[in-house]
């Protein structure tokens, strides 16, 4: 195995230390050879966190990017650190490939944290918010009203605000309260006197269930906002009239919010679900971020009754607490100068113009690039099998559908109108499982079946199958994607479609899903490659070949585009790769734990990660194969938890355009990206690309869905003006075009 098992007693090398030279290692499970999986994480956030501090990006999206640095950072603590805290209570010796012990993980993060959350705030305080300003949006004090306006405010608290507080004097009678996750509270240190019994600390937590900025009028400024934890702060006095308030301050607990589900002791999964999900807001505290003139007297306190260290989970800062809620100073403010340039999701060939879908896909596969093509096309091909008298059966898995989903309202629709309609849902998609939890039960209730997947396993594959009754006989139509079923997500996310009606892809996609059902695994498959089934060994295989086409003189060349790549076999593996002489491109969008550029071990592998307007999320694998090309698509990064945790389908694209767009148009153009990209470095840290010319592939993305959607339209002109129509002609012709769009419920 290349991770020892045995912890390790050296100390961390923080990033930015000088990269492997001189001697090659004699093994390739040194752990010097190995990134440490939490810090390669951090790294990507610093890059979240980069965007916000570029001049060059537009102003709210700017802001933009400084909330999901903060949003990235609440969920990294409550699971990564909550779990790293775990293994050190609980003494587990779980050390990775790099060789850090828990302790020293939690060390390393809290000093790069520690670095980050400063940048946040210097990036908020000396730009941001400055420039919000000067653009006629304010977070300001209360302080700046006028008089008038202030005793509208003031009235405001009394009769909407002050009815929901709940002040808490902690003594001995009233102990330090459950402080809910991820909530601002107010801390109030009261004047204590001499052998009096009175409290010197109170507590009032800020009310989840209203807004946290509260609009004001503000001379000079298009919107300006009042934060309500610093109307609470102005109102002490009111809150607690008989005790003297010497100083105040905001702070927020982030708690552990994984869950700890034992499926075989669960008979009925939902509701022990439903069990978790109450127990998990209880969960260990793992940071405390505090904002304002706190003393040390009242930190250590706090730490005491939360049990936490000051010395490292103590994140003091200057401003606001949790910045990811600013967003609402530029909501609903859509001037176009201080946003990314307007894009809609073009209706790309072929099926664009088709009046049926299935005739469309049965002659051909049908590839698409999300969301500069648009996701609509997958919700009206459901429709469409929702509502045709031949459609029998539809199969479809459910890992993060979002509220109010048109793909769930179609599935029950199929049902209603007698349709055999299966949903595999995972219940268990983390922070979703409340919401997934009422759809599951709305599909329930109309007929659909739902099945909750494998035992112990998430389903993570993206597999929708319907079942046609045609001339000759049924007939299978296949979608297979990277990305989830999320007419949401799939605007900022880009992914990958595929709708096939290959035959061997729906004997596939038939037995991928008996085996969820039934638990009938094939003997064996036709194209696809299952997790947990085999992925990972596929995975090897494939690079092992690549490596002996290489050390044979043959062409060899592996690219591969993905989230993140942690598998230390897999890496172990590239190293060998690269050591005998594949060329070897990585586009990791997110953590990646091998080193590239180490001389004798990694000098012809080369990694970049992306960051621009648009979430880099599709899997595509490129394998030179000797000449003889392959390209994967897949809903599986390079993970141990996806290899062996995950029900995911890794699949060939066979057709030799769609392989040539995915190679050379895709995988091509971002490699060649050096507007929005970084180069990992051998030391952990990455750089940004500064070229004199350079190419945005996001951009140039969105340019090919333009230019294709304005070519069909060209087509579509010639081809009315080649047969002269009549204006009836005409309107017949439009109103079929989008006679596929008019067959659902159309969106807000």
């Amino acid at each position: 195995m290349p991770a020892s098992s045995e912890p390790s007693n050296r100390a961390p090398v923080a990033f930015g230390s000088e990269p492997l030279t001189g001697v090659v290692p004699a093994r390739l499970d040194e752990p010097d050879l190995y990134i440490n999986r939490e810090l390669s994480w951090l790294e990507f956030n610093s890059r979240v966190l980069a965007e916000a501090q570029d001049s060059s990006v537009p102003l709210y999206e700017r802001l933009k990017f400084l909330a999901i640095f903060a949003a990235n950072l609440d969920e990294f603590f409550m699971v990564r650190v909550a779990g790293l805290q775990a293994q050190l209570y609980n003494e587990v010796d779980d050390v990775p490939p790099d060789g850090f012990t828990p302790d020293q993980q939690l060390s390393a993060i809290a000093g790069r944290v520690h670095e980050l959350t400063s940048t946040e705030y210097e990036i908020w305080n000396g730009a941001l918010r400055k420039e919000l300003r000067a653009a006629g949006l304010a977070l300001i004090s209360p302080d700046e009203l006028s008089a008038k306006e202030q005793a509208v405010l003031d009235e405001h608290f009394v009769r909407n605000i002050y009815p929901v507080l709940t002040p808490i004097a902690i003594d001995p009678v009233h102990p330090f309260p459950h402080v809910r996750n991820k909530s601002i509270n107010v801390g109030l240190m009261f004047e204590k006197r001499l052998h009096s019994t009175e409290p010197s600390f109170g507590l009032v937590q800020v009310p989840t269930m209203l807004p946290r900025l509260i609009r004001v009028p503000l001379e000079g400024t298009r919107r300006a906002f009042v934060a309500l934890e610093d109307l609470i702060f102005r109102h002490t006095k009111m809150i607690y009239p008989q005790l003297k308030v010497i100083g105040q301050y905001a702070f927020r607990v982030t708690r552990n919010f994984d869950m700890e589900l034992d499926e075989e002791e669960g008979e009925d999964l939902l509701l022990t679900l439903q069990a978790e999900l109450r127990r998990r807001e209880r969960g260990h505290a793992v940071r405390l971020e505090v904002s304002g003139a706190a003393p040390d007297e009242s930190i250590q306190w706090l730490c005491r009754e939360l049990e936490l260290n000051a010395e490292s989970d103590v994140y003091c800062v200057a401003g606001p607490l949790f910045l990811g809620d600013m967003t609402v100073l530029t909501s609903g403010d859509e001037r176009r100068d201080l946003r990314d340039e307007a894009f809609s999701p073009q209706h790309v060939p072929p099926l664009r113009d088709s009046e049926e879908y299935f005739e469309t896909i049965a002659e051909r596969d049908v590839l698409l690039h999300h969301p500069y093509e648009s996701f609509e096309a997958v919700i009206d091909f459901l429709w469409q099998a929702a509502e045709d008298p031949r459609v029998l059966a539809i199969k479809q898995t459910l890992y993060r559908t979002g509220g109010e989903s048109p793909l769930v309202r179609a599935l029950q629709r199929a049902a209603e109108l007698g349709k055999q309609v299966t949903a595999l849902v995972e219940l268990k998609a983390r922070f979703d499982e409340e919401s997934n939890i009422q759809w599951a039960r709305a599909l329930e209730h109309s007929g659909v079946n739902v099945m909750y997947g494998l035992l112990g396993f998430k389903t993570h594959a993206k597999v929708l199958m319907v079942v046609r009754r045609e001339r000759n006989g049924l007939r299978r139509y296949v979608h297979l994607a990277t990305g989830n079923y999320n007419q949401q997500t799939a605007r900022v996310y880009e992914d990958i479609s595929l709708f096939t009606a290959r035959e061997d892809y729906g004997e596939d996609a038939t037995a991928f899903f008996n085996m969820l059902t039934g638990y009938s695994a094939p003997v064996r498959w036709n194209r696809w490659i299952v997790a947990p089934l085999g992925l990972h060994e596929a995975v090897l295989g494939l690079i092992a070949r690549e490596t002996a086409h290489a050390l044979a003189g043959r062409p060899a060349h592996i690219v591969g585009k993905m989230n993140s790549l942690v598998d230390s076999e897999v890496i172990a593996a590239l190293y060998a790769a690269s050591q005998a002489g594949v060329e070897i491109d990585l586009l990791v969008r997110g953590i990646c734990c091998l080193k590239p550029g180490v001389p004798g071990v990694s000098d012809r592998i080369r990694v970049k990660a992306l960051v621009d307007r648009f979430l880099e999320h599709a899997r595509i694998f490129y394998f030179k194969n000797g000449g003889t090309e392959e390209v994967f698509c897949s809903s599986a990064d390079w993970m141990p938890r996806n290899f062996r945790r995950r029900v995911e389908v890794m699949f060939p694209v066979v057709d030799d355009a769609l392989k040539a767009r995915l190679s050379k148009e895709i995988l091509g153009t971002m490699r060649e990206d050096t507007a929005k990209s970084w180069r990992l470095l051998a030391n952990g840290r990455y750089e940004r690309l500064n070229e004199v010319t350079p190419l945005r592939s996001q951009q140039r993305f969105m340019e090919i869905a333009r230019e294709r959607a304005r070519e069909n339209e060209a087509l579509l002109g010639l081809s009315k003006a080649a047969v002269s129509p009549t204006p009836r002609a005409l309107d017949k012709l439009r109103r079929g075009a989008t006679k596929k769009r008019k067959r659902r419920p159309r969106e807000e």
